[in-house]
């Protein structure tokens, strides 16, 4: 299995997520279009509780994947994901529905036009043992930007805080590693699970 981490951002740097809709429509999109059937980018599941999941129900048993989604992470002008395909072009099949999807929704919603990502994505292929383990800790841990940016030269002050952080982000399928339900449908978790050695393990991590 070959896993792929993959990157885009707004043109010219600019927010693609402006409010919780967008996310919210990100998120389903990441589920919605993992499918090699033909879908309807204008229906838009998701349950409002006190945690939230995506996709209408019936679908999710009936969806033929391109892609594992392994992991994701929004933030308020680029994502990350960690991929590996299901079928042969699953990976470009897939991004390409996903950002034409978002881009086409995104511009009707904030009545502008125009390309709204830099370019069709940046993907990078896990070659490395060490850069395996170390990717799905950076993706997740991508908004800590946000306060305590700090992180990225290993000189977290108050690593409690951090913590606490980024067990209250949405944005992201660290949660659901967690066992934490927020969008459990959207992510396929079992074998970075077992690499890592299970929950509690990705906990300590």
């Amino acid at each position: 299995m070959e896993f792929y981490h993959i990157l885009n951002r707004g043109v010219d740097k600019r927010d693609i997520f402006l409010n919780e809709k967008d996310y919210l429509r990100f998120v389903h999109n990441l589920f919605e279009f993992n499918n090699q059937e033909r879908v309807d980018s204008n229906r838009f599941y998701f349950f409002k509780r006190s945690n939230i999941d995506i996709g209408c129900p019936y679908i999710k048993k009936s969806r033929k994947l391109l892609v594992n989604i392994h992991l994701f992470c929004l933030m308020q002008n680029h994502y990350h994901l960690l991929l590996s395909s299901r079928i042969e072009d699953g990976i470009p099949r897939f991004m390409q529905k996903l950002n034409m999807g978002y881009a086409k929704y995104f511009n009707e919603k904030h009545k502008r036009s125009g390309a709204l990502f830099e370019g069709k994505y940046k993907s990078v292929l896990i070659e490395k043992e060490a850069h395996f383990f170390h990717i799905p800790y950076y993706i997740h841990f991508n908004p800590l930007d946000f306060k305590f940016p700090e992180w990225r030269n290993n000189d977290l002050k108050d690593c409690k805080k951090a913590k606490k952080f980024l067990d209250n982000y949405r944005w992201s399928s660290h949660l659901d590693y967690l066992e934490k339900k927020n969008f459990p449908s959207v992510t396929q978790r079992k074998f970075l699970l077992e690499v890592f050695g299970g929950t509690d393990k990705y906990k300590e991590n």
